[in-house]
């Protein structure tokens, strides 16, 4: 397969690149599997951009749609909650209301941290 050079926005190669962390893919392979699923997206008649909104806004069922379509709907769906995933973080918003957390250390043992105190 050849490829071709382009520029990407910056903000859209984060998100490619966190995503594909957890898929085991490169930034690369994860805008080149997106650009597959859009692709896709757009291709079928059964299933218009307008639909999938429709579905992922809670203003249609999914469920009488052909799986292929349910199929296409789920990528979409996945793709904006690995998004969202990405852009949070709670710590700081704990911190601000003083109210504790765990998380997993290096290890994978659970961790319990207390804003404003000095032991964890």
């Amino acid at each position: 397969m050849k490829t071709k050079p382009t520029r990407i926005d910056g903000e859209l190669f984060a998100a490619a690149k966190v995503a594909g962390e957890i898929q085991s893919r490169s930034a690369a392979q994860q805008l080149d599997h997106w650009a597959r699923i859009g692709r896709e997206l757009e291709a079928p008649p059964m299933i218009t951009h307008r639909a999938i909104v429709k579905v992922l806004t809670g203003q249609a069922s999914d469920d009488s749609r052909p799986d292929s379509a349910q199929a296409v709907i789920r990528v979409a769906w996945s793709g904006q909650i690995s998004a969202k995933i990405t852009g949070l973080n709670f710590e700081d918003h704990l911190q601000e209301a003083g109210q504790p957390w765990v998380e997993a250390d290096n290890e994978g043992h659970a961790v319990v941290r207390n804003p404003g105190s000095s032991q964890v």
